[in-house]
């Protein structure tokens, strides 16, 4: 588990898109919300 207030490992996914995104791209902002969302209708 990530402790609170320490920073994000890098990482990189592809968007619903399909295109390449990566953490380190976003590292200059001051916020950043990180958002997984599971598929419709799966047993969470």
């Amino acid at each position: 588990m990530i402790p609170v207030d320490s920073p994000a490992p890098s990482f990189t996914l592809n968007d619903h898109l399909g295109r390449t995104v990566s953490l380190t791209r976003f590292r200059d902002r001051r916020h950043v919300l990180l958002l997984f969302y599971p598929l419709d209708y799966t047993p969470t």
